[in-house]
């Protein structure tokens, strides 16, 4: 589901170029910190696309979702902050998503800086590392949800 926002009509109608964001995630139990992610990545530009991990690719990073994707898909769309989601079978689509849709800048969390897993995106768009938001992550909310037990 496509937004249309002010920014996106001053795109079409050539008066500005829309500047592209995209990040990744699973978004299963959705938290103030996924909420303050995606309304400072929204910030950095006009249109802000969510790669949102399928349920098949949550089991290969070994993660168990609580929430189906296409469950997660629809809270995500209903974010103010969201324009579009698509789909993230693995780690590698990001270099194919750059290209496909004309992104300007990749936002991660800082969980990922020093990763592997950001190699070679300076080749096709800027990086930008966010810092957590403080005292809160989906494994600590899933662990009280579980009362206190280990999950993945």
């Amino acid at each position: 589901m496509k937004k249309v926002t002010q920014n996106t009509l001053w795109w079409v109608y050539g008066q500005n170029k829309m500047i592209k964001v995209i990040t990744y995630g699973t978004f299963d139990v959705l938290h103030y910190g996924h909420l303050k992610l995606l309304e400072r990545a929204k910030g950095l530009g006009d249109y802000l696309i969510v790669g949102l991990s399928t349920d098949e690719f949550c089991l290969e990073k070994s993660k168990e979702t609580f929430n189906k994707y296409e469950e997660r898909k629809y809270m995500l769309e209903c974010m103010k902050f969201v324009d579009e989601v698509i789909p993230e079978h693995s780690f590698n689509q990001k270099f194919d998503d750059f290209k496909k849709y004309n992104i300007d800048k990749f936002v991660i969390g800082s969980d990922y800086k020093g990763s592997k897993y950001l190699e070679g995106i300076d080749k096709y768009c800027e990086l930008i590392i966010l810092d957590r938001t403080p005292d809160i992550s989906s494994t600590k909310v899933k662990q009280k949800l579980l009362g206190g037990k280990q999950c993945r």
